[in-house]
């Protein structure tokens, strides 16, 4: 059964953050609904280095864990250049550079949708509460009382001056 795509899509803006912030390189996010029975989205990145790689590799499962989603297979044989973490409805594939090149997977889903990045890693702006109308009113009493006591306040007595 798949899941709620609502979930799916914020499962897949996690892990785009995730790796972004363990700095991958050319970063992309594929729908691939209408193309594919198996995933709904691929996620595609570039490690600079095998150790680079394992570092993305394991800070993606972290952020899968923690959403409770359940890696079906994963694919990491050591020194290949490409990683594979497979979530059912997300499908991550990680690269060294020459690898991906060489297989090319966004030309092998060319007719899927490319998902804007940015958009994905943008953090949500927090939701700002109005004021109480207490709070309003009970800082509006405190700054005219200070007003009221700087305007009453009495200035000290002039200096008499000596003949």
């Amino acid at each position: 059964m798949k899941a709620d795509p609502a979930i799916t899509l914020e499962l897949v803006k996690k892990c785009t953050r995730a790796l972004d912030a363990k700095k991958a390189g050319d970063l992309r996010v594929l729908d691939v609904r209408e193309q594919s029975s198996i995933t709904d989205y691929l996620i595609v990145a570039t490690g600079t280095s095998d150790p680079h790689l394992r570092a993305l590799r394991i800070e993606a499962e972290k952020v899968l864990d923690a959403a409770g989603a359940h890696i079906v297979g994963m694919d990491a044989q050591r020194e290949s250049g490409w990683m594979v973490i497979d979530a059912f409805d997300v499908m991550i594939h990680l690269f060294l550079e020459q690898t991906r090149a060489n297989y090319s997977l966004e030309k092998l889903w060319k007719d899927a949708k490319e998902v804007d990045v940015a958009s994905l890693i943008a953090e949500p702006k927090p939701v700002k509460k109005a004021a109480s109308k207490k709070k309003t009113v009970a800082k509006k009493k405190t700054a005219a009382k200070k007003t009221v006591k700087k305007a009453t306040a009495k200035k000290p007595a002039a200096k008499k001056k000596r003949a």
